[in-house]
């Protein structure tokens, strides 16, 4: 990592580097994550919500899984508090993500006030991007590269919602429950060839086994369930055997 700059970064230098984090969201995650809200956008339209209310929860909520969670909350009829509750545990799981990424995005000068904007762009989509690229954007100059990452996947998410509302009745619904799977199936696979340890992949593992047999005992917490105890079990097993990592 270049040691901090003796100066701050220009506006211009702000603006090259916002507009490559523009660029950069037009990637593979990017456009996989733009199939999966079509399938949003046709989710949305069968529960009731009109085009403002699913354009607007996209830019809110951001994350694809929690909209997915609050739109069941809707089908299902449950209370304002509970639907909160299901949404905030359903995000819970980018704290994690928000942690790895912060320390990567501050700068020598950066205000807690941008971070605390930037944390609302965390997702899996711009989290990956930005893990894999951010070592190449000076230190000072990453808020502004993601930045124009993380408002270019939420603008232009919320402009496909908004499109495909409108035809959202003329896509078969296997289509467009697909389109939706074709998210988490993307990351599985991304996370799992990114591990560094072998705790992650036992982790994966894990929680791929313990989630079908949740979703029966306690369908309301299965993913939350399985993923603490995957993830406890995997890193008790990581620190008994020495916390080794692949070489």
């Amino acid at each position: 990592m270049s040691e901090a700059r003796a100066t701050a970064p220009s506006l211009a230098e702000r603006r090259t580097w916002y507009l490559r984090g523009c660029i950069a969201a037009a990637s593979i995650p990017g456009l996989i994550l733009a199939s999966a809200f079509i399938g949003f956008a046709s989710l949305a339209k069968g529960a009731g919500l009109t085009m403002a209310q699913s354009v607007f929860m996209t830019g809110v909520v951001w994350a694809l899984p929690a909209h997915v969670v609050l739109v069941g909350a809707i089908l299902a009829g449950a209370s304002l508090p509970a639907a909160m509750f299901a949404v905030t545990l359903s995000s819970v799981r980018l704290m994690p993500m928000v942690v790895a990424i912060v320390p990567e995005l501050r700068g020598s000068r950066t205000p807690r006030w941008v971070l605390y904007l930037l944390s609302h762009f965390v997702a899996v989509t711009s989290w990956v991007v930005a893990m894999e690229r951010l070592k190449n954007v000076p230190p000072d100059l990453r808020t502004s590269y993601y930045f124009g990452l993380g408002s270019t996947l939420v603008l232009a998410n919320m402009l496909i919602v908004a499109c495909f509302y409108l035809v959202a009745d003329k896509l078969p619904v296997v289509v467009s429950a697909a389109l939706l799977l074709l998210t988490p199936m993307y990351f599985l696979s991304s996370l799992w060839g990114s591990a560094r340890e072998w705790a992650t992949h036992a982790a994966m593992v894990i929680g791929l086994v313990l989630g079908p047999l949740f979703h029966l005992l306690v369908p309301q917490f299965d993913l939350v369930a399985a993923g603490i105890l995957g993830g406890a079990l995997a890193y008790g097993l990581h620190r008994l055997l020495g916390g080794k990592s692949y070489s």
